[in-house]
């Protein structure tokens, strides 16, 4: 199999080994996938790119290769594929949630940002942008887990936290009432706190509705 390669170009940003932003942007174009899509990150992260949207050849082609597919048309239709199947099933977006992490880091750091972490919770927890949605008609734990941050003075985000935030918000979906929460457990610290913040929210009578 010979896919399109997207790395001849005559932009000076191209190398025959790596395709930088410009032309990643024309190729996620022609096989219609949007920047501020969870479907997108899926890409990134079976291309295994080295930094957002930036490929390597060899992850190009062995991404894509691992897909079958060889033209674009075939990729668009890999696309639909991902997102139908990444809110329903949890491993295709455990591998692309955690993958995000290292995706979004600024060079030279071991932590995420807070500010980029947020903007990629709100991508990857919102069902709209092709995610599993974590708030519900009666938690808005998306937007309590954003606004509990940023009371604690919107901290940089380690690789422990950001993954077992997605363990967290699994849990939290099975059971509203933290039947699963034990005090003892080994969660990082921030969603301990997190949990006695939603207790005292729901303590004060929130009723707030997702809209």
């Amino acid at each position: 199999m010979h896919p399109v390669n997207p790395f001849q170009s005559d932009d000076e940003e191209e190398t025959p080994d790596g395709i930088g932003i410009d032309g990643a942007m024309r190729f996620l174009g022609d096989i219609e996938v949007q920047l501020d899509e969870v479907a997108c990150l899926a890409i990134f992260e079976m291309c295994k790119c080295p930094s957002m949207g930036e490929f390597t050849r060899e992850g190009f082609v062995d991404g894509w290769k691992s897909t079958e597919c060889d033209a674009k048309p075939k990729m668009a239709q890999h696309v639909q594929y991902l997102r139908s199947n990444i809110p329903k099933d949890p491993e295709l977006f455990r591998r692309v949630y955690r993958f995000t992490f290292p995706l979004s880091r600024m060079q030279g750091q071991r932590n995420l940002q807070f500010e980029i972490a947020s903007e990629q919770w709100n991508l990857l927890f919102t069902a709209d942008r092709g995610g599993v949605p974590w708030n519900t008609a009666t938690t808005p734990w998306l937007d309590w887990w954003i606004e509990f941050l940023e009371g604690r003075g919107k901290k940089p985000v380690n690789k422990d936290l950001w993954e077992q935030t997605e363990v967290f918000m699994r849990k939290s979906l099975d059971d509203e009432n933290f039947g699963w929460w034990s005090a003892d457990g080994a969660w990082p610290g921030a969603l301990d706190d997190f949990v006695g913040y939603v207790k005292e929210k729901r303590g004060q009578g929130s009723e707030m509705e997702v809209e």
